[in-house]
C-alpha cells in the first residue's frame, strides 16, 4: 500500500499558493485493508475513505469509462493492480495529475510540472472530452491563474459544447464554477474562455447576447455591451474582493441585449427588462439569494447613483429608501462599489473618480443623524412621526448636502 498527495493541493504548492484540502490516492489497497487501518468509507461510487485522524480523504487509484450522458455518466473501477500513472491519466488537465510521495517527489507523468511554468491549461488525454463539467473547469482556472489555453484543448472544449453534453449538468455545478471564477483574479477570463469555444452561448446566453449589441453610438461605437460589461467586472476586481459585487457587475445589463432598435443609443428603460431577465437567471442556476439580491438592486438602481447629484433633496430620500440603505447599509456600500465599477468600465474612464459614491454615502449618514428623540418628546408617533423625520431628513439634506 502506498500513499500520494495529489491534484490541487500539490498543484497549489508549486505555485506557493496557500493548501486548503488535501486529497490523497492509494495504491496497491482493497477496501477491506482501508477499513482494517481505521478508514471510514464514505464513498457511493467508488472507494472513498476518511482519514481516522485527519478526515481528509483517501481515494483508491481507479479508472473511469463513459458510460452515460454528463458528468455523471461514468463507471469506475478499483484494483490493487491500478497504478497511480493509471489514476493521474483520467484527470481533466496536466497541471491537476501531479502527485507527490511520502518523502516529497514529484511524480509527473503528463509534465503538469512544465504546464505550470508557462502557464497553459492543457487536457491529460483524449478522455478529456468526455466530461462537459471540464469546459467550466478550465474556464474556471483560466479566471483564477491567468493561465492560457492550450490550443488543442480549446479544440476539444470545442467539441463538448457541440455535443449537447452542456445541457447534463446540473444547475447547482455550474453556478459552483461561475462562483469560483469570480473570486479568482481575473474573472472576466472565464466568460472570455466559454465564449471562445461556444460553451458561454449553451450555459449563459443572456450573458453572450451582450455581444454586439452597441453600448454607446456616440461616444465608444467601438463597444459593445459585453465588452463594457467585461471592462466593468475588471474594474470591480480592482476595487474589491467581493464575488456578490462582481456578480452583480457582470449581470447589471442584461437589459441592454433586449432594447428594441428605436430605443439604441440609450437603452431606455433597460433596467425594468433587467430585473426580470435576472430573475429568470437566478432561478435556472439556483444563484443565492443574497447574489441574486444585490444583482437586482445594482440592474434597478445603478443609473440613479450616477445621476444622484443631479436630483433634488426629496428624490435623493426617495432612492435611499428604495434601496432599504437605513437597514441595510452594508449592501448599500455593495451597490456603490458596483455602481462605480460600471462607471469606470469605459475606454478612458479606468481611473476616473466616482464622487457619487461619496455623495450618495453622505447623504444616507445626514438622513440617519436625525434626532429621532426630539421629534417623540414632542409627543409624535406613528405616521406624525414618519412624516416628521421625512421633512427633517429633506431638511437637513438641503442644508448640508446640496447647498455644498
Amino acid at each position: 500500500m502506498k500513499t500520494y498527495l495529489v491534484g490541487g493541493a500539490v498543484r497549489d504548492k508549486l505555485l506557493g499558493i496557500p493548501v486548503k484540502d488535501r486529497d490523497w490516492v492509494v495504491t496497491g489497497a482493497t477496501p477491506e485493508e482501508m477499513i482494517n487501518e481505521g478508514f471510514k468509507a464514505v464513498g457511493e461510487n467508488f472507494p472513498v475513505f476518511l482519514h481516522p485522524k485527519t478526515k481528509e480523504e483517501y481515494a483508491l487509484a481507479r479508472t473511469e469509462r463513459k458510460s452515460g450522458k454528463g458528468y455523471k455518466g461514468f463507471t469506475f473501477y478499483s484494483s490493487p493492480k491500478i497504478t497511480l500513472e493509471d489514476d493521474l491519466k483520467r484527470r481533466d488537465i496536466t497541471i491537476n495529475a501531479i502527485a507527490e510521495d511520502e518523502n516529497g517527489n514529484l511524480i509527473d507523468p503528463y509534465d503538469g510540472k512544465t504546464d505550470l511554468k508557462n502557464g497553459v491549461l492543457r487536457h491529460v488525454s483524449s478522455a478529456f472530452v468526455e466530461d462537459p463539467l471540464r469546459v467550466l473547469r478550465v474556464a474556471r482556472f483560466a479566471a483564477c491563474f491567468g493561465f492560457k489555453i492550450a490550443d488543442e484543448t480549446m479544440e476539444l472544449l470545442n467539441i463538448i459544447s457541440k455535443s449537447g453534453e452542456l445541457n447534463e449538468l446540473i444547475p447547482e455545478r455550474v453556478w459552483t464554477e461561475m462562483k469560483k471564477a469570480l473570486t479568482g483574479k481575473y474573472p472576466s477570463r472565464f466568460i472570455l474562455a466559454l465564449r471562445s469555444c461556444h460553451a458561454l452561448e449553451e450555459l449563459f446566453p443572456e450573458i453572450e447576447s451582450l455581444f454586439g449589441v452597441p453600448q454607446d453610438k456616440k461616444y465608444h461605437p467601438e463597444i459593445d455591451v459585453g465588452r463594457h460589461t467585461l471592462m466593468s467586472l475588471n474594474q470591480s476586481v480592482r476595487l474589491s474582493p467581493d464575488p456578490l459585487i462582481r456578480f452583480a457587475v457582470l449581470v447589471h445589463d442584461l437589459g441592454k441585449a433586449t432594447t428594441p432598435k428605436e430605443q439604441l443609443p440609450n437603452h431606455d428603460g433597460h433596467e425594468e427588462r433587467g430585473v426580470s431577465i435576472i430573475n429568470s437567471f437566478c432561478e435556472r442556476h439556483k444563484v443565492p439569494n443574497k447574489y441574486h439580491d444585490l444583482a437586482v438592486c445594482v440592474s434597478e438602481f445603478h443609473l440613479d447613483c450616477h445621476r444622484i447629484q443631479e436630483m433634488g433633496a426629496e428624490e435623493v430620500l426617495e432612492k435611499l429608501e428604495k434601496l432599504d440603505a437605513f437597514r441595510r447599509t452594508e449592501r448599500f456600500k455593495q451597490f456603490l462599489i458596483a455602481c462605480e465599477s460600471d462607471s469606470r468600465g469605459r475606454a478612458g474612464h479606468e481611473d476616473k473618480e466616482f464622487p457619487q459614491a461619496k455623495y450618495f454615502l453622505d447623504a444616507l449618514e445626514i438622513s440617519k443623524n436625525i434626532d429621532l428623540d426630539l421629534l417623540k418628546n414632542k409627543g409624535l408617533d406613528g405616521k406624525k412621526l414618519g412624516d416628521a423625520l421625512k421633512k427633517e431628513r429633506i431638511k437637513d439634506l438641503k442644508e448640508k448636502l446640496l447647498s455644498n
